[in-house]
């Protein structure tokens, strides 16, 4: 599928219905035509149901991401709690949509995958070291993804956290979060990713010649519905992400399972 001149990168938006109307309307003022997704997008204890409505009345260029894995790979049983919440919100015919979803896609000069173009869990523009802490990967990480992908642009998200990269012929771009500013996890060892603002967050890509341009945008929205939503289930560490970018330590994990989105 051949890419426009400009056109717009979302990803991780994990339910957050309110988050996603925000961002389409303003790529929509923007008059930006194409939008492409890079997955993740339901789980979470916010409205599954609602994202999924908005989804299914604007089709787009979609991967899976490994939370929407877990959603058709595990039984209710096994899932965590932000992903058995969304499954109980789906209707059928969205886990047969998600089950339909390439894990990664060639279009033109672009690759899109969710996380790296191996694995759909492991964090490729961040890394984590052995105290915990998160911080931008390094050209050697970073590299070693890029081996067998021939396309200049790469489109990758599952950390939430926006970030360009250039490496050689290749500009690698993680859009940040639409609906889910920050997580804990424990993989490979605990750590906390916020990115510090509720705001929800994409990116606009624009080639001039053999260079793409990237825009990261930052789109201020009332999550005060989407906050008591995860109040409701329990979940204060969700509310407490959606509300100000920020976990306090001893937060429950906002997401609920594994790495990243």
């Amino acid at each position: 599928m051949p890419l426009p001149r400009r056109f717009a990168a979302i990803a991780d938006i994990h339910g957050n219905s309110d988050a996603l109307s925000a961002v389409l309307a303003r790529i929509d003022a923007m008059e930006i035509e194409l939008v492409v997704n890079l997955g993740d997008m339901f789980s979470g204890p916010l409205a599954a149901g609602e994202t999924w409505e908005i989804l299914r009345a604007r089709p787009m260029p979609t991967v899976r991401g490994n939370h929407d894995r877990y959603l058709i790979s595990q039984t209710p049983e096994e899932m965590g709690a932000s992903d058995r919440a969304a499954h109980d919100d789906l209707p059928p015919e969205a886990l047969d949509w998600l089950r339909e979803l390439p894990v990664t896609l060639e279009m033109d000069e672009a690759f899109l995958c969710h996380a790296t173009p191996g694995a759909d869990d492991r964090y490729w523009l961040h890394d984590v070291d052995a105290g915990g802490m998160v911080h931008p990967a390094g050209a050697e990480q970073i590299a070693r993804h890029l081996e067998g992908v021939p396309q200049p642009l790469v489109l990758c998200a599952h950390t939430h956290l926006p970030r360009v990269v250039s490496w050689q012929r290749h500009c690698v771009v993680n859009p940040g979060s639409v609906g889910c500013p920050g997580y804990t996890d424990i993989h490979p060892v605990p750590h906390v990713v916020e990115t510090g603002t509720p705001h929800a967050c994409f990116a606009v890509l624009e080639t001039e010649g053999a260079a793409w341009h990237v825009a990261h945008h930052h789109v201020p929205y009332d999550p005060s519905r989407m906050a008591q939503r995860a109040r409701s289930q329990g979940r204060a560490g969700w509310a407490e992400a959606l509300t100000t970018g920020w976990i306090s330590r001893e937060a429950a994990n906002p997401i609920g399972q594994t790495a990243g989105g």
